[in-house]
This record gives C-alpha cells, structure tokens and sequence, in this order.
C-alpha cells in the first residue's frame, strides 16, 4: 500500500452485520425480534441466516448477564454508553461466552468494526473490553455468579426480576432456576401432520430431516435436524404446520366431536383453530373470532392452505356477548396473555412484558372467560388456555369464575386424560389440581395452561 493512502475498511461478517442491525432495533426502536430478523435476513445464504439467527436471539435473551459483565469491564453502568457501542460489546461479549467456532480476533475485530461504522466514539472501548473478556474467558467472566436468590439468579439466568421471584414464589427455587436456564436454550420445534391432507407417518416420510414422533399425540413430529419449514412445498400443500406439543394438546382436550359447534375466541393466527377443524374431519362449524382484521386475514389464509373449511372467520370483540346466546357445543378461550411460557421462542418478549401488563391482561382475561362462558349450551365444555406460566392468569381466574358460577365444574385432566399429558410428564397446576400445567425445562415444549370446564 503506498503511504498515505487510507486503508479499505475491514469486511464484517454477514451474520454479525445483520445481527447488529437488529438487535440494535429491538433495543433502540423496540422492533419485534423475529420479525425484524426475518426482514434482515432475506439476502443471506442459510448458513449466515442460521448464524445470525443465533446470534441475535442469543444476545437478546442474555441482555442481562452481558450487561453485568460489560459494567464489570468498562466500570461503568451499561445504559451510559451510547447504544452502538453497547450493542457491539453486547454481540460481541455474547459470541466469546457463550459460541464456539470462529477465532476470538475475528469477533472482537469485527465488534470494533460494527462500532466504528456507527458511533462517533467508543470503539476504543469495545476493543478494550472485548480482548479483556478474550482472556479471561467464560470461565472467568461467569465465575462470580449463582443463583441461590431470585435476584442473582435474575442475573445469572437473564431474566427481569421479577420474574425471577415470581416463579421463585410460585414454582420453588430448584423448578425456578431450572426454568429460567431452560428459557436460554433452543426450544423444541415441533410440527403437527394435518389430518385433512396427511398423517404423521406419511409427512415423516416425506420431509427431508429426521423426526421423531409423540407416544401420545398421533399429528405431532418433533424435529431432529434444522428445517425451513415455510420454504418446504409440504408446507405449501398444507400437509402440516408448526406447532408446540403443548399448543396441540389444547385441541386435544376440548376434543370437538364431528357436526358439532365450536367458538374459538382469540383465534389468530389459527393453529388451534385449524386442529379443531382437522379432529373434526371438517364436519360441523369452527367460528373463530378475531378482532384484529390483518391477523383475521392471515387466520382466512391459514384454513385455506390447510383445507379447514369447517373455518368461518368473524372480526370481532371476542370480550363481548355473542348475540345468538348459548348454542356451542364447544368453546375455546384462548385469551391475550403475557406468554411467559414461550420465552425460548420469542426472545425478547421477557423485556417487554411487565407486573403491570399482567394486572391488565388478567381483567380482559376475565371479561373473556364470562363471553364465552355465556355462549356455551347446558352440556357443553369449555377449555381455557393460555401459554404463560403466571398463576394471575391461570389459576385465580379458573378459580374465581367457578366460584360465582356454581353451574360450571373442573373437569379433573390429570385423572381423566393421562394419555394427553405429555407421556404423564406434565403435572397438576400447583394452586389449582384438575388442570395441566407444561414447563419447558421438565416437558421439553412450550408452557402452556390448560384447564377444562363442564355446564351442568
């Protein structure tokens, strides 16, 4: 190079790149991960989209350990530094502690790179801190944790606070941090065959990655090996769907019979609703009530690829009485929740929800449970579900209807239907015996809530 001539500015890996571009809208402009991801990621070959994928929805989940040993390194708190270099040394940080595979010069110097290109200062910073953290490794920089309290385990596991103590309180100490640890993992990815294309053995066959079946739920597929499952052409024939084991298994529990009528409130985006079709052999009425008219559109375009014409699709306030009364063999409550069950999956909702949020969602919990309550015939059955693990959502309000509705039992699933709890892996709901409850940690799938009412 002759002098004086400036340098060309180092290539940053793709994944890394695209992964600084959305975490830095997650927390700066408080995009939706995955979505934001999905957008990013459209021009990069598989492996660099897995890569990045990874990357970011690692960095995401971990926010909170990061943060800690970031302050640790800098000596100074984390939300002082300016939000490009902090989400440098966030991805960074994340790719020494917790991935293996590329050469730590290639993460810090790309991080020193990524802060360079955005942020007016700091990049001295950031490859200060990264070439610290490179030599004293993961060992080093975790050795000082623990989770003995709620509040190092918060820390530790990187989860808000007070989530730590409310499954502290709720669940006991050893099922709390097991949970927590789970939620940093990759969660299961499941499929269910859908019965009005396919069966689980034929769709077994066909897809081009191993799977394993469910000893219990006959349309369930567990994936072995990573697969795109919307660029499959299966997919595109409507032979199956993605859906967690226990998002399945709430079909499996209201178990509409053929001919019947079925409410389904809060349908979309229709993956329950679509199942209670395909039981049904596509013989009676699934009404599945939505009241945002774009995830309506995209519930119309589900049955349709699916072949769910028992499906009719309304927009409307499922909070609201239905004006034809009491006239559904079935109802299925499925209402807005916090999803502290599905963290694996989204990994930045633990930084979205909050106490409060909860407190809210639990009254327009309520108002729904009494519509579709109101709905159902004498005779009838109805299923409320939820995928969240917060007794506020689950069990008080199950409890507090069947006390001002004494027309109304809890069907006992842990002794009626043994078969559908996950193997027997699933237990009763601590306050609330009768209902299921499914943890990621204990179930190896989405936590869910599931109880299941009877009319008299």
């Amino acid at each position: 190079m002759m002098a004086g001539m400036p340098s060309a500015p180092a290539k940053i890996a793709a994944a890394r790149s695209c992964a600084y571009a959305v975490l830095r809208r997650v927390f700066e402009q408080g995009a939706y991960a995955d979505q934001a991801l999905q957008a990013e990621t459209r021009a990069l070959d598989p492996r660099d989209r897995a890569l990045a994928m990874r990357l970011l929805y690692g960095t995401v989940q971990r926010r909170a350990t990061l943060d800690h040993v970031i302050e640790a390194l800098a000596e100074r708190p984390a939300e002082r530094l300016d939000a490009p270099v902090l989400a440098a040394l966030r991805l960074g940080l994340y790719e020494l502690i917790y991935l293996a595979g590329s050469p730590d010069y290639a993460v810090v110097g790309d991080a020193v790179e990524l802060a360079k290109a955005h942020a007016r200062a700091g990049h001295g910073l950031v490859n200060a801190v990264l070439r610290r953290a490179a030599r004293e490794g993961a060992a080093g920089l975790l050795a000082g944790m623990n989770d003995e309290t709620p509040q190092a385990a918060a820390i530790m596991h990187s989860h808000p606070e007070w989530i730590a103590r409310l499954w502290w309180g709720e669940l006991g100490a050893e099922q709390a941090r097991a949970l927590m640890a789970a939620d940093n993992e990759p969660g299961e990815v499941a499929l269910r065959a859908n019965a009005l294309r396919t069966d689980a053995a034929t769709l077994a066959a066909a897809l081009p990655v191993r799977t394993h079946r469910d000893s219990e739920i006959p349309e369930a597929l567990v994936l072995e090996e990573a697969f795109d499952a919307q660029a499959s052409p299966l997919w595109k024939q409507g032979a199956f769907t993605a859906q967690s084991r226990a998002a399945m298994l709430v079909a499996r529990v209201l178990d509409p019979q053929a001919g019947e009528r079925v409410l389904d409130l809060c349908a979309a985006p229709g993956g329950k609703t679509t199942h209670l079709a395909a039981l049904m052999e596509n013989r009676g009425e699934v009404l599945a009530v939505e009241r945002d008219k774009r995830r309506a559109g995209g519930l119309v375009r589900t049955a349709e690829r699916l072949g769910a014409s028992a499906v009719r699709v309304e927009v409307a306030d499922a909070s609201r009485r239905r004006p034809e009364g009491a006239v559904f063999d079935r109802v299925l409550v499925d209402p807005p929740c916090s999803g502290l069950g599905v963290l694996q999956a989204r990994p930045d909702l633990r930084w979205r929800v909050t106490e409060q949020a909860i407190v809210e969602m639990r009254r327009l919990q309520d108002t729904i449970l009494a519509a579709g309550a109101k709905a159902l015939r004498p005779g009838g059955v109805l299923v409320y579900s939820t995928c969240t693990i917060s007794p506020t959502e689950n069990e008080r309000p199950i409890a507090a209807f069947l006390e001002s509705n004494p027309d109304f039992r809890l069907d006992d699933l842990a002794a009626e239907l043994p078969a559908l709890a996950l193997s027997g892996r699933a237990g009763a709901a601590p306050a609330l015996p009768g209902a299921l409850l499914t943890l990621p940690h204990r179930d190896h799938t989405a936590g869910f809530f599931i109880a299941r009412l009877r009319r008299s």
